[in-house]
């Protein structure tokens, strides 16, 4: 039977509705069916939308609290969420997913050890020589004025800036200095400053194996801790790894 209806409405005319009339053509488009299905469709969503925040306005709790209150804001009545600072670097999160803590723990062991043999290599005299000096010497009253360090430490004024390798004048007098060929000097010079630039590198380098280590560590700790779910102190930033207190339990 509903295959004889099927059949019957293959010969009926099709329905068309009316387009806009030549007279009316200054009106823009004639409104079919389809367009008003779509139209009052909207307005219907919209007002149920209204019904239900109105709804939840009038239940709203006034003393309720919730941490999106603070985490997000209104600006120029746009709503934003608070972007918060990252708390892994691009390489860290690489080399937290792809590599295991024996691994990261070798590497920093490694450069650990090549920083020693650097530092031990340049003796680091032109970094304690940076630093400022903060000697005292105590004079008597109305000899500030007069008062001369380079002949109190018995050196040259040139050398007062030394903590290290600052002859006395009597020294000077008796050491005998040898010709040393200015190219010789330039290569050692440039050499000494490569080295430090790698030596700054592997301190670096060093450094970021290491919170990356304690960030694994951590991680670890807190996916055994099944029972007693530790308290976050401070979270973890690109520097630093997370600061947790775990509860105390007393051990048999």
């Amino acid at each position: 039977m509903s295959s004889w209806k099927k059949a019957a409405k293959a010969n009926q005319k099709t329905h068309k509705e009316r387009h806009q009339p030549e007279s009316r053509k200054h009106l823009g488009l004639l409104e079919k069916k389809k367009d008003y299905k779509k139209r009052a469709d909207d307005y219907h969503e919209k007002g149920e939308t209204l019904k239900l925040l109105r709804k939840r306005t009038l239940d709203k709790n006034p003393d309720e609290f919730y941490f999106h209150m603070i985490n997000s804001k209104t600006k120029d009545g746009v709503h934003h969420e608070l972007e918060k600072e990252d708390e892994h670097t691009v390489e860290q999160i690489k080399l937290m997913q792809t590599q295991d803590i024996k691994y990261v723990n070798m590497k920093r062991t490694m450069e650990s050890r090549r920083i020693e043999k650097l530092q031990a290599q340049l003796h680091m005299t032109d970094v304690a020589d940076a630093t400022p000096n903060t000697h005292i010497f105590f004079v008597d009253e109305g000899e500030e004025k007069n008062f001369d360090i380079a002949k109190r430490l018995d050196t040259h004024p040139s050398l007062i800036n030394r903590k290290s390798n600052r002859p006395r004048l009597s020294d000077l007098n008796k050491i005998s200095l040898p010709t040393v060929d200015e190219q010789v000097v330039k290569e050692s010079r440039k050499m000494k400053q490569k080295t430090y630039k790698e030596l700054s590198k592997r301190i670096e380098r060093e450094k970021q194996l290491t919170v990356v280590q304690q960030k694994m560590e951590l991680k670890r700790h807190l996916h055994d801790a099944k029972i007693m779910k530790p308290k976050r102190v401070q979270r973890a930033t690109k520097v630093s790894a997370p600061v947790y207190k775990f509860q105390y339990m007393r051990k048999k």
